[in-house]
């Protein structure tokens, strides 16, 4: 290892700065709604990266451009930036209305009394078949104020079981961008990471589900209805199918796109050029993750020639003592990169470099450092107050006529808490295996 230099991570400082900083400005002080999401992220990382180039004039500008290029250039930036498209195209082909048709079927055949519980059952598996937390609250909120308002459950209750859900999937889909942005990263496959990881969730869950279920004893409760064809689940099932069964990202991915298309068109829901239109636009709701990717990509590699990331993992070594040690470490990193981006995608695309170093050091394996990535950016944007997450649910709940706060949420987010527990579980009672 070449001799740290702490000051090669001015350019993380100045991009924190500058996007948590106009960030809490902006949502506090000015109090501009959604004022976080005002931030254009990626011109904060275009200041960093200025930033970076600024520093070790030991180096041309020639010589800095093509660090950066061979930084965006590895195959694992590559492969991850055309799985975000395919994604992206996936979820415009099937649409809303697909995911309303799974939220519908499940509400259907369960028990009105268990509503909550099948709120955070039916968020587990839409955010699962989505790939988006986000997604998954915009489209099941609303259904957890009507469940509260004809059941008589606290609004709270049900909007924590929905967010609850939303993350459980954001952090297991395999077409997540999360997923994506750790298993790429780290350089393991997806389905390894998956049962990894899944142990970890199904325990969180499944307490979730218990609390959750306790909680809402002695509701009167209504059965919540809504239009639903279960033709069009059938997308979603084959990509949550082929993932589990190891096959192909880009081959579940390809699946799922040619299977919706070919059921959009044929029931006649939509056109063969709005199908297209909807492709793009899919596609196009991925680029500003992807040009994230791309940038990180370049500073990250300024960086590590820099000596910042050296510095950086000497003292987490100080730190953080053995393998158990480093694992904690490496999840706390990419939790504080989370409260400082409220972007877990971001957050892990940033750690992703110093946890492949911390990897090679701690000897963790990459299926373990992409679970353990992906979970602790997933705990902490499920609870912090100004993530999209929170701010969607909010948002939700005042068009429905809720009039909640982010703080009558926090305490009800009971997924998120016992995932931690099971994590730290995982880290302290479970062997990991060596690399």
């Amino acid at each position: 290892m070449k001799k740290g230099n702490p000051a090669a991570l001015l350019p993380i400082g100045v991009f924190l700065l500058m996007y948590l900083g106009l960030g809490l400005l902006f949502e506090y002080g000015m109090k501009i709604p959604m004022g976080f999401y005002n931030i254009p992220i990626v011109i904060a990382f275009l200041v960093a990266i200025l930033v970076a180039c600024l520093q070790n004039r030991k180096l041309s500008f020639d010589e800095k451009l093509e660090i950066m290029g061979r930084g965006v250039g590895d195959k694992n930036i590559i492969t991850m930036i055309l799985i975000f498209l395919i994604a992206g195209a996936f979820v415009g082909v099937v649409g809303r209305s697909s995911a309303q048709s799974v939220a519908y079927f499940m509400l259907s055949i369960i028990p009105p009394k268990f509503a909550v519980a099948v709120l955070f059952v039916v968020s587990c598996f839409i955010s699962t078949a989505m790939g988006t937390s986000v997604g998954t609250i915009t489209l099941i909120a609303p259904i957890g104020v009507e469940v509260a308002t004809a059941c008589g459950f606290s609004v709270p209750l049900c909007i924590g079981a929905v967010m609850g859900g939303a993350m459980f999937g954001d952090n297991l889909s395999f077409i997540s961008d999360t997923t994506i942005a750790a298993c790429n990263g780290q350089g393991c496959a997806m389905q390894d990471k998956f049962r990894g990881n899944f142990l970890i969730a199904l325990p969180a869950a499944l307490m979730t589900l218990a609390i959750t279920l306790f909680m809402s004893m002695g509701s009167e409760a209504v059965q919540i209805t809504g239009a639903y064809n279960l033709v069009q689940i059938i997308p979603y099932v084959l990509v949550l199918a082929g993932g589990i069964a190891g096959v192909n990202v880009f081959l579940v991915l390809l699946a799922g796109v040619v299977s919706g298309a070919a059921i959009m068109l044929i029931t006649g829901q939509t056109a063969a050029t709005d199908l297209l239109a909807n492709m793009g636009s899919g596609a196009a709701g991925m680029f500003e993750t992807s040009m994230v990717a791309i940038l990180v990509a370049a500073m990250c590699a300024l960086i590590r020639e820099h000596g910042g990331f050296d510095a950086l993992l000497s003292f987490i070594r100080r730190l953080f003592k053995g393998r158990r040690g480093g694992q904690l470490g490496m999840g706390l990193l990419v939790g504080a990169m989370d409260i400082a981006t409220a972007n877990n995608t971001v957050a892990i695309v940033m750690a992703n470099p110093i946890a492949r170093e911390m990897s090679a050091d701690y000897d963790i394996s990459p299926k373990r450092a992409a679970c353990l990535l992906d979970t602790f950016s997933c705990i902490f944007q499920g609870v912090i107050p100004y993530g999209a997450q929170m701010l969607v649910a909010i948002s939700a709940c005042t068009e429905m006529g809720a009039a909640i706060t982010a703080f009558d949420i926090i305490p009800v987010l009971f997924y998120p808490y016992l995932l931690l527990v099971c994590s730290l579980a995982a880290i302290y009672l479970v062997p990991a295996k060596k690399k």
